[in-house]
């Protein structure tokens, strides 16, 4: 019997997650199959609360005993969406219900409840205002579209079975062991190697950007204080444009900029925003770091685990 299981927890936001619980005394089983953005060395391995599967959430034959099953298993880099929509399928629609089917087989009072880590890019985007949780979904690329159909397959089985769960919609992460081919660490690897960074467009695109801790601590609370079959978008509401983050990046490791602007992508978002007042009228919680105050942190991760070009 475990407090948790995490799906997906050795990727970026979901060993944090495992970081985090673990230090509040839960214990839990982490089920990853070690794809290219994984990590196998974290520090938490020999925790006496921790347990390790090394599985595919689509292939999985059974899960064990626990209170919650918090799902962060998902293919996420859309440029990859677009080039080969299938494997996004596969994980992100048949993962989730697979493990809705093994959790729909047991009695109900063996059922955990089911944490689906979901992204603001199911709204689609605004020129402005801000999305609330009743908007309608209007994704607008294949990794953005099939994190939606996870979503409908949660309150559909919700509706008919009675299976609990919480959504989370949140914006884009940042923090430490997040794989170089997202912007951040894209950014500060290409200044560490003397590399172009590559801008789709004018890189006036506008993200908001929320500490992977604060993400967790939210996720956390939500749990802990039992808002069930309820969606809510997370993020610190603070927004940037795609150069201004590269360029405070360049700035903070005293490198000149050296950019390559490129064509849009297809399915390219202007810009992402969500309201947080449901979260923040719900539960006591508020964001507690800042992206220009944890910039540093981020790069020293970056410089001491770098992959220099061969």
């Amino acid at each position: 019997m475990y407090n948790f299981i995490v799906t997906g927890g050795c990727g970026f936001i979901g060993s944090h997650f495992i970081e985090l619980i673990l230090s509040r005394g839960y214990s839990v089983l982490n089920i990853d199959k070690m794809t290219y953005v994984s990590w196998d060395n974290i520090g938490y391995e020999n925790h006496k609360n921790y347990d390790f599967w090394k599985q595919d959430i689509c292939n999985i034959s059974n899960l064990p005993k626990s209170d919650y099953l918090v799902n962060f298993a998902a293919e996420s880099f859309v440029d990859n969406s677009i080039g080969n929509s299938e494997i996004f399928f596969r994980s992100n629609v048949q993962g989730v219900h697979n493990l809705l089917e093994h959790i729909r087989m047991k009695a109900k009072f063996d059922r955990p409840v089911f944490v689906q880590i979901s992204t603001d890019e199911v709204y689609g985007d605004t020129a402005d205002g801000k999305f609330t949780e009743k908007d309608i979904l209007r994704p607008s690329n294949p990794y953005s579209a099939t994190k939606a159909a996870a979503e409908k397959f949660l309150i559909a089985y919700n509706r008919t079975y009675g299976i609990d769960y919480i959504t989370t919609r949140c914006s884009n992460n940042y923090g430490t062991r997040q794989y170089p081919e997202k912007l951040i660490p894209k950014t500060i690897e290409s200044a560490l190697n003397n590399r172009k960074m590559t801008i789709h467009g004018d890189g006036t695109y506008i993200r908001s950007w929320i500490h992977v801790k604060d993400h967790c601590e939210a996720i956390l609370k939500l749990i802990e204080n039992k808002h069930y079959n309820n969606v809510y978008n997370i993020c610190s509401c603070k927004e940037y444009s795609n150069l201004e983050v590269v360029n405070m990046i360049y700035k903070a490791m005293d490198i000149e900029p050296n950019l390559d602007f490129v064509e849009n992508r297809w399915g390219q978002d202007l810009r992402y925003a969500i309201s947080t007042n449901k979260i923040l009228n719900t539960i006591s919680w508020k964001p507690q770091y800042t992206l220009k105050e944890n910039l540093h942190e981020i790069i020293n991760f970056y410089k001491e685990n770098n992959e220099t070009d061969s």
